[in-house]
């Protein structure tokens, strides 16, 4: 599998190698993925080795850069490459690494370099992990009932366990808190954060009615938004910024009540490996970007506006406000305490 970039992009291809997993029971199955996204599936049951292809969000949009994915493809005999990607630049390494069978998606003909084609309508809203399902149906292989997965490793959960007990968590005792987001190594796009008052309420309401504790996450450029949140909250908190991995994140969230975050690669983590997800959307479509779980692990919040047909690749909306179009802390409210009571 060839995916590089980014965690949440990452996360919802763990779909497809569930199907591929599924179809193809005793083959060896390496990722190749890029350095942002690796702690996300680099313990991954499903796959036998990682590849690291480095810091770029698109590690053949250069040509040396495009020449040394070739060299790591051609370094091990595949008899298939599936690239749940719309990049014609990494269609074209699989080509020149001389693969045989090599699957891919076929958007507006960018999937020339491929043998199995997966075509698919730019224009069309569909979820993201669906369409890269699409591979999967391309190759005639089941993809039914096939969810995003990242189970924790052993020991990530250690490790989140440790945590928990030197900060006084019991499991299922606490809300995770991630007012972030935002920012990738392929993309910024900071206007998907929810205003931090509006988490700083809905947390609060949630760990008085539902006694719970509150933990805020969050890394270096999450600073900002994770510190309005502090201002805001007048509840206690545990701040656990900037001092967890990327596997122990999604250990902790499974061992959460609840997460609470934006739309981005972390909050699909969260939900991946096994954590109840509530998924704040303001300039981005819950269609294409909500959580790939079963229904109750997870729910989309959103107030429906217009947004770029081609969906966030496009680029920002051109009009959004969040005091405007924004979901408010009532709307948010009832599907967080329906995930708290199922």
């Amino acid at each position: 599998m060839l995916k590089p970039c980014c965690i949440g992009d990452v996360v919802m291809a763990t779909a497809l190698l569930q199907a591929l997993r599924r179809g193809f029971p005793d083959a060896a199955i390496d990722w190749a993925v890029g350095s942002t996204s690796l702690g996300a599936i680099g313990t991954h049951p499903s796959l036998r080795h990682v590849l690291f292809t480095g810091k770029r969000a698109n590690p053949a949009s250069r040509p040396r850069e495009l020449l040394k994915l070739v060299r790591l493809l051609r370094s091990h005999p595949y008899d298939l490459v599936v690239v749940p990607d719309r990049s014609p630049l990494l269609g074209l390494a699989t080509l020149l690494a001389r693969i045989r069978q090599r699957a891919g998606l076929d958007s507006a003909r960018r999937g020339f370099a491929y043998t199995i084609k997966a075509p698919i309508n730019p224009h069309e809203v569909r979820h993201e992990a669906d369409i890269y399902l699409d591979v999967g149906r391309a190759l005639k292989i089941d993809v039914n009932d096939c969810w995003v997965n990242v189970p924790p490793a052993p020991d990530a959960l250690t490790h989140a366990d440790q945590i928990m007990a030197s900060n006084g968590l019991a499991p299922h005792g606490f809300l995770i808190v991630h007012p972030g987001g935002g920012v990738n190594a392929g993309m910024t796009m900071t206007e998907k954060r929810w205003p931090a008052d509006r988490f700083a309420a809905l947390a609060h309401r949630l760990a008085t009615t539902f006694n719970l504790q509150i933990v805020v996450i969050g890394t270096a450029s999450d600073q900002s938004a994770v510190g309005q949140f502090k201002a805001y909250l007048q509840h206690p908190v545990v701040d656990l910024t900037q001092h967890l991995a990327l596997s122990v994140t999604g250990a902790l969230a499974s061992r959460s009540a609840l997460y609470i975050g934006n739309d981005n690669g972390v909050a699909h983590l969260a939900a991946a490996s096994g954590g109840k997800v509530l998924m704040i959307f303001g300039p981005s479509d819950p269609r294409r970007y909500a959580p790939f779980v079963p229904p109750d692990r997870a729910r989309a919040v959103w107030r429906q506006v217009d947004l770029p047909a081609a969906g966030v690749s496009a680029g920002k909306p051109r009009s959004f406000s969040w005091e405007r179009d924004g979901v408010t802390v009532d709307e948010a409210w009832e599907p967080a305490q329906a995930l708290l009571t199922v």
